[in-house]
């Protein structure tokens, strides 16, 4: 199923624009997840609104409310919102260009896929994309996202471009309270030469499919083999000894250093499965079969 949308609009350039559309590039679906159980009934807990007067209440009766001051509110309603109108909520303007290394990485927030809104929209689209690629640059803009107004940067990215949402410069921490202790010397030369030397050594191109969430797999394991009715024994990090000589610990490293390669973690041959929503079922449907039918219990 196609995800939706999360913004559509115009993206400009001075006086060319085309319609465009903006969808996650990330999902989160497929990270293992739990739900607050009660631990006698195992009944599902749900969250509900309670009024401190009134008790429980609808989320139908609820409304925003602003605290300009302690335990003083101000109401917005959606016509307050809807008349809040600046040209970012349906347009993407760009008002500039910078590289791509300019923008720190501290800065960036949510990546985003975009694409051309219809096929009136494709040609002029195109243009833009290929204009962005040539140029080797990263365009600036603003749009309206989940009330409010957020900078971008724009990217040609295979046959559409990539926007990354970037954090107001209040959100970013200066570094300050933290680096201020850290001394500024010159390491030792010899040392220098040596780590250099392993990072050398270390040196592998990029995939991130090499690097695979070992912790997601672990869970997954464990779960499994809870539904099989097992107590399932997970092995612990192996221990690694005290570093008492740092230039010791620098020269066995080379020499026990390799060529980088991909990464292997140790699982359940079923964790290779995909989705794992997927393996889940399939774990869920061996236990129903090994395991005798538990009882059901009543609810209170």
């Amino acid at each position: 199923m196609a995800a939706r949308a999360s913004w559509k609009g115009q993206l400009r350039l001075s006086l060319v624009s085309c319609q465009v559309k903006l969808f996650p590039a990330t999902s989160a679906s497929e990270r293992i997840s739990f739900n607050q159980l009660h631990k006698e009934t195992h009944n599902r807990i749900n969250m509900k609104a309670v009024d401190p007067e009134l008790g429980l209440v609808e989320r139908s009766d609820l409304v925003r409310g602003y605290e300009y001051e302690p335990k003083q509110y101000i109401i917005i309603n959606d016509a307050d919102i809807d008349a809040v109108r600046i040209e970012s909520n349906h347009t993407m303007n760009i008002e500039a260009f910078v590289d791509a290394g300019e923008v720190d990485v501290l800065y960036q927030d949510t990546p985003y896929y975009l694409a051309p809104d219809g096929a009136m929209a494709e040609e002029t689209f195109v243009v833009l994309r290929e204009a962005l690629r040539k140029s080797g640059k990263v365009a600036i803009a603003r749009l309206v996202l989940t009330s409010r107004e957020r900078v971008v940067t724009i990217g040609a990215r295979e046959t559409g471009m990539f926007v990354t949402t970037l954090r107001n410069p209040n959100e970013v921490r200066g570094t300050a309270e933290y680096f201020d202790n850290i001394p500024v010397g010159k390491p030792d030369p010899e040392m220098l030469d040596l780590a250099q030397k392993l990072i050398e050594q270390k040196v592998t191109t990029f995939n991130p499919k090499d690097y695979e969430d070992r912790y997601e797999q672990a869970l997954m394991a464990m779960i499994r083999e809870k539904l099989k009715g097992h107590n399932p024994i997970i092995a612990a990090a192996p221990e690694r000894g005290n570093v008492i000589n740092l230039m010791d610990a620098l020269k066995a490293s080379l020499g026990e250093a390799k060529p980088a390669a991909k990464s292997k973690t140790k699982a359940a041959p079923a964790a290779k499965e995909s989705p794992v929503k997927a393996s889940l079922k399939a774990a869920l449907d061996a236990s129903k079969a090994a395991a005798p039918k538990a009882a059901s219990k009543k609810k209170a």
